[in-house]
């Protein structure tokens, strides 16, 4: 799942690309993926331009004069830029084509994606923006912020980091990272989780976070960017997908363990 590095340089990718490009018509191939009314979705985006793209956690924000259109890459969403005359990929659901006969295409084997157009001044209000977390590196990312959304929580902290309303971004893979990074043990209670290990926490994540968006993100399975950019920063794992490999630090053997459902990869002597 492409987490906050990857969306970060898939922003970056097509910013360089597609801004204020006018757009010439727009092809939904499967209605479902559209969280508004598939018809308005086409009227408001034709012969408008995006004049900049954000991002908020894990979050495309497309920005067009007087709307923002949401786009969630989920589990395996992927922008690609093709000419308008090359042929449609069976998995290509939603085709923005510009006048200059340049398509951004929406490549989502799953069809776990989801898009929303929305008015700007609705932006904060609308409910997958109003609920996301303070990201790595925000000022409010403190380890009292961290303790207080812990408090009270038997929850393994594995778990609860993966909340994107405690922290917006974080997936699978940096939440393990971080954890590793921290020396905590994922199967430990948020509840028992000391000031200094959530101040590691958060220094840990903004550190991490950084280094893999300088490094274009992870590669992992089916993660590309747009226009085939490739992530490098698995070669900096020192757990995820390490399962049976030694651990970097101690030698001792990482092990692959579930929680709730999730893989999680783990050295037991460091992370005790």
């Amino acid at each position: 799942m492409p987490e906050i590095a990857e969306v970060e340089t898939v922003r970056n990718t097509l910013k360089n690309q597609i801004l204020f490009k006018k757009i010439k018509e727009v092809k939904v191939l499967y209605e479902r993926m559209i969280d508004s009314s598939v018809d308005e979705f086409k009227e408001v985006l034709k012969n408008r331009e995006f004049i900049d793209i954000k991002r908020r956690g894990k979050w495309l924000i497309f920005e067009l004069d007087n709307y923002y259109l949401l786009s969630h890459l989920r589990m395996e969403g992927k922008y690609f830029i093709k000419t308008s005359n090359e042929e449609v990929n069976k998995h290509e659901y939603v085709i923005i084509s510009f006048f200059d006969n340049i398509d951004l295409r929406y490549h989502d084997t799953r069809k776990f994606g989801r898009m929303k157009l929305i008015k700007k001044d609705e932006l904060e209000n609308t409910v997958e923006i109003k609920k996301q977390g303070y990201e790595p590196g925000d000022k409010e990312l403190t380890s009292s912020y961290l303790l207080s959304c812990f408090k009270n929580k038997s929850t393994a902290i594995k778990t609860i980091l993966l909340d994107q309303t405690i922290i917006s971004g974080l997936g699978n893979i940096y939440v393990n990272e971080v954890l590793f990074a921290s020396k905590i043990n994922p199967f430990k209670k948020a509840s028992q989780i000391t000031k200094n290990e959530a101040e590691n926490i958060a220094v840990s994540a903004d550190k991490i976070i950084k280094k893999a968006i300088e490094m274009g993100g992870t590669t992992i399975k089916s993660y590309t960017s747009s226009l085939g950019v490739t992530g490098r920063f698995q070669s900096e794992l020192m757990v995820h997908k390490r399962e049976g490999e030694k651990c970097k630090v101690c030698n001792t053997i990482i092990k692959n363990e579930k929680i709730n459902g999730r893989s999680t990869y783990y050295c037991p002597k460091c992370q005790k």
